[in-house]
């Protein structure tokens, strides 16, 4: 996984959860995955591989081997913070045209100020008597935030107190009458939309050794892209499942998040069609999630616990945290396994009057008792709109994610 332009097309094409499960489908079709429709009956046998998603956002794959007695299963999330489009979202203000945007997320509200931004997401259009769904990026900038003079607000740097409601609408154009979001996308026939906007920045590397990356979306594509890539490497015993679910950063709560049945569902499914026993199946199964984490902050050092920090370019790292779903037994045998492999890791806790934020691996877990195991790399500026992380720790992130495919 060493080559760091294919990572960076992959972020740069993960603008949102719908060009992200795009991206991932496509990569799938072409390594021979077959597509398995949610409204009609499945007919899986073994030795081969298939995927099924559901509105386009969220995503299940799994490689079948000849024996299926258990999965190795991991999981990420699909969607980022970033700045969602509002029903009859395009307004005047002094001749200006704006975008009237709801955050989606806990985005950092001053990283999105004097940066491009670009448009992507869903719509519905009307062909031919029918509504079709399409997926749209826009892919190149077309609007900012403007931040407020110094001059005008000279407490600017001592208290930059941003309303989401009244300091963040983006401009899109300046002398121009009767805009719609028909006219601005060129569609005629457009219905409705879910569209987000999301950072043009094109992510870089930096640092002598070119080892420090500089991109938007770090949180979580990078886990998407180490999983996939893993996924598509690896093939063990154990029936090997790649998921990524829509709606963490809003609590999972949908039909395509991870706190609904799609999971589920799909077990399931699969087991009837290859008539093995899902209890047995769920009891000897092992899970990974994988989600970003807070690396130490040398500006910050007040906010690291006394021993559980994250230093960039030291390994992935396990989250034992309060609340934690990783599992005792199961990440003691995956240690072994890094540790034979000289794949670094290291331990994630926070401080015990700061709360480090939540991942979906306690959402499945609720659904469905699997031991599991979570990690993700260290990053700084998570949330903001541009983040760093370190290209090694993807690359142990990948190298430990093939490792825990072939766990027996």
């Amino acid at each position: 996984m060493n080559n760091n332009q294919e990572l960076i097309n992959f972020l740069n094409e993960c603008t949102c959860s719908f060009t992200t499960i795009q991206k991932v489908t496509d990569i799938l079709s072409t390594n021979n995955f077959t597509k398995l429709e949610l409204n009609s009956k499945w007919n899986i046998k073994p030795n081969n591989n298939y995927f099924t998603t559901l509105s386009d956002s969220s995503i299940i794959a799994f490689k079948i081997p000849s024996n299926p007695k258990k999965m190795n299963i991991i999981i990420s999330h699909s969607d980022t913070p970033s700045l969602k489009l509002k029903p009859n979202g395009i307004y005047e203000t002094n001749n200006i045209t704006q975008f009237n945007i709801m955050p989606y997320g806990g985005i950092i509200n001053y990283s999105w100020l004097d940066h491009p931004l670009s448009l992507a997401g869903k719509i519905t259009i009307e062909k031919n008597n029918q509504i079709k769904e399409k997926i749209i990026d826009t892919k190149k900038p077309e609007m900012i935030i403007p931040s407020v003079a110094i001059h005008l607000q000279t407490d600017a740097n001592t208290n930059l107190n941003l309303n989401s409601e009244n300091h963040l609408q983006p401009i899109i154009d300046i002398n121009i009458k009767n805009m719609n979001i028909q006219k601005f996308l060129n569609e005629p026939n457009l219905l409705d939309y879910e569209l987000y906007a999301y950072s043009a920045f094109t992510p870089i590397t930096i640092g002598t050794k070119n080892d420090i990356l500089i991109s938007p979306r770090i949180d979580n594509i990078t886990s998407v892209y180490a999983s996939l890539k893993a996924f598509l490497k690896t093939t063990g015993n154990a029936i090997t499942v790649f998921a990524s679910f829509n709606h963490e950063e809003i609590g999972s709560l949908t039909k395509e998040g991870a706190d609904s049945t799609f999971f589920k569902d799909t077990i399931k499914r699969l087991c009837s069609s290859l008539n093995i026993d899902y209890y047995s199946l769920i009891s000897n199964s092992i899970m990974l999630s994988s989600d970003n984490t807070h690396a130490s902050h040398p500006n910050y050092k007040e906010y690291n616990d006394l021993t559980g920090n994250i230093s960039l370019g030291k390994g992935l790292a396990i989250t034992f945290d309060k609340g934690t779903t990783t599992d005792l037994l199961l990440t003691s045998k995956w240690q072994k396994a890094l540790s034979k492999n000289n794949i670094k890791y290291q331990y994630y806790t926070s401080r015990n009057d700061i709360s480090g934020g939540s991942t979906i691996s306690n959402i499945i877990t609720k659904h469905l008792s699997i031991p599991c195991i979570e990690i993700g790399i260290g990053e700084l500026a998570m949330h903001s709109s541009v983040e760093m992380c370190s290209i090694k720790d993807i690359n142990y992130l990948f190298k430990a994610m093939q490792i825990f495919y072939l766990l027996t």
